[in-house]
């Protein structure tokens, strides 16, 4: 008869968003974030978005970037949930049916950075409520290394830096934890 392995439940992860915005919609999602997710401890500059047209058309010129990760550690299946909460903040912030900002959760842990997203691809899994994630970093040798699919602006210094960041905070708060 086989002895059944206890399985370790997965450690917990930092949730973060990408936004991707106009200038004068970037607070308000950022507090409105807040509000949904909890408290911001970990955030990038604010950067020139100009890395793809994709959301020129939509959303107009002049575009931010920026990444703000969330105190509260959570689930790995809250990923999905995150998401869900993005889309209804980004239709709450649209302007005459258009989108004011582009919301991206994601998470970090100790060994990648996953990223949701509502559209398939070989390279995606599904994650429930009709949403999907990718590794879209790898942690190796003590540094973040992108992959083939890797969106230019997740290839940055700045936002090598903020996941860098974040991962320790991430790390910090794990060693906090009473669970651990």
């Amino acid at each position: 008869m086989h002895e059944r392995r206890t399985r370790d439940k997965p450690k917990p992860v930092k949730l973060f968003c990408g936004l991707v915005a106009q200038p004068e919609a970037l607070d308000c999602a950022r507090s409105l974030l807040a509000e949904a997710l909890g408290p911001i401890d970990c955030e990038s500059p604010t950067l020139r978005f100009d890395f793809t047209a994709y959301y020129r058309e939509e959303m107009g010129e002049g575009l931010v970037r920026k990444w703000v990760a969330f105190q509260t550690l959570r689930e790995r299946p809250y990923l999905a949930r995150a998401k869900h909460i993005a889309i209804a903040l980004e239709e709450k912030l649209a302007v005459d049916g258009r989108r004011a900002v582009n919301i991206d959760p994601g998470y970090v842990d100790d060994a990648q950075v996953v990223l949701s997203t509502a559209k398939n691809y070989a390279h995606r899994l599904y994650i429930g409520m009709g949403y999907y994630a990718e590794v879209t970093l790898t942690y190796e040798h003590k540094a973040f290394k992108f992959l083939g699919w890797t969106y230019p602006d997740y290839q940055t210094p700045e936002a090598l830096d903020f996941f860098s960041r974040t991962r320790e905070a991430y790390a910090s708060e794990l060693r906090r934890r009473p669970d651990k």
